[in-house]
């Protein structure tokens, strides 16, 4: 796996690189007869700003290095250039010109497959939400009810001769938070129906799990699961979209709680586990009972469209896979022991973010969590 220190090193590398290189050919360009075709060199140029350019980018690296070779044959001190130097001079531009177009295809080829995975992303947590229509009901109007039931309240004790305004005052403290808690709850679901583009920042990988949790609570209790979070206190934060974790962690879960509905009741057990893998990334671990996986699957599951469930559509752990990594981690599964399953991915930490935290000796407080 890639660091994100060596990311952000290429990042600055890659320009000044392509710099040096096109000032390289430039100056021996200048230097030597133009019966030498040093420009056609510049497609190396080219095909390294495609590394880190934008089509408009390549586009304009293109034209630059065109007119460095135009420049050159300018400034190459000459009585009267060969016809050998000229058509070496054509043969270089119409391959800076070629190489500047494959590049910018190659890009648009990159620009559509990242759109159809991102669609794809939507149709596959549009599905899932839709199978998790009455959790959702189910977890809001829990709160919607204890507001109601707050209410009722307070106006019995504002009606009261005299009226408690203590007692009124409690009851309006706890109708804040039930509502704070069922508008959490929608924002949640809003976030995972909205199909927009990805959205990087810093995050705290417990409070998504957490979140997460809530949306299957319901699941949970039909089911009688034993759910339990274990979630490390050094965790440090990473850089990523909310949502698309959210995502993976939503679909490992469900397909954790499916494969427990065939175990017995009371060996139900589902552990989410948090830790610091090493220097550079993040663990996280869910655990199930349940049926496990063979080894003829362990090395399929995530491929596309392809199912262990009579109903399933094969798409959840695929796009698991492609949000994990296009976010810079891995994703796996093992056996767990003695039965059941286990699905691990790494994250990549958010390595300036960390090393500020740090150095100012501060780190954010987490705690392990018992569910049901």
């Amino acid at each position: 796996m890639v660091s994100q220190e060596f990311r952000l090193s290429t990042a600055w590398v890659l320009p000044f690189a392509t710099i040096a290189i096109a000032t390289a050919i430039f100056i021996a360009d200048t230097i030597t007869e133009l019966d030498i075709a040093c420009p056609v060199f510049y497609t190396a140029v080219v095909l390294i700003a495609a590394q880190f350019c934008s089509k408009r980018g390549i586009v304009f690296v293109g034209l630059a290095c065109i007119a460095l070779t135009l420049l050159s044959d300018l400034l190459t001190i000459e009585v009267a250039p060969s016809q050998a130097g000229v058509i070496n001079t054509c043969i270089s531009l119409a391959a800076i010109a070629a190489t500047t177009y494959l590049a910018v295809k190659i890009e648009m080829e990159k620009e559509a497959t990242f759109g159809a995975r991102s669609q794809l992303a939507h149709v596959a947590r549009m599905t899932t939400l839709e199978g998790m229509t009455a959790n959702i009901a189910h977890e809001v109007n829990q709160p919607l009810t204890a507001v109601l039931i707050n209410g009722n309240a307070c106006l019995h004790w504002l009606d009261a001769e005299p009226p408690d305004l203590n007692e009124a005052r409690k009851n309006i403290t706890n109708i804040v938070r039930d509502a704070n808690r069922a508008s959490k709850i929608v924002v949640q679901v809003r976030d995972l129906t909205k199909g927009r583009p990805p959205v990087s920042e810093g995050l705290r990988i417990n409070e998504i799990i957490l979140a997460t949790t809530v949306l299957v609570d319901r699941e949970i209790r039909q089911n009688q699961i034993s759910i339990q979070t274990q979630l490390s206190d050094d965790v440090p934060l990473i850089n990523g979209d909310r949502v698309q974790l959210q995502q993976v962690l939503l679909n490992l879960l469900l397909n954790s709680i499916e494969a427990l509905r065939l175990a017995d009741v009371g060996s139900r057990r589902l552990v989410i586990v948090s830790a610091k893998s090493n220097s550079n990334s993040v663990l996280i671990s869910v655990y199930d009972t349940g049926k496990g996986i063979s080894s003829s699957d362990v090395g399929c599951l995530f491929d596309p469209f392809y199912t262990t469930k009579p109903d399933g559509m094969g798409i959840g752990l695929t796009v698991s896979r492609s949000i994990v990594e296009s976010h810079g981690g891995q994703i796996w599964a093992t056996p767990n022991s003695p039965c059941g399953a286990v699905f691990h991915f790494t994250l990549p930490i958010d390595v300036r973010i960390d090393r500020y935290i740090e150095k100012n000796g501060f780190r954010w407080e987490n705690s392990s969590h018992k569910i049901g």
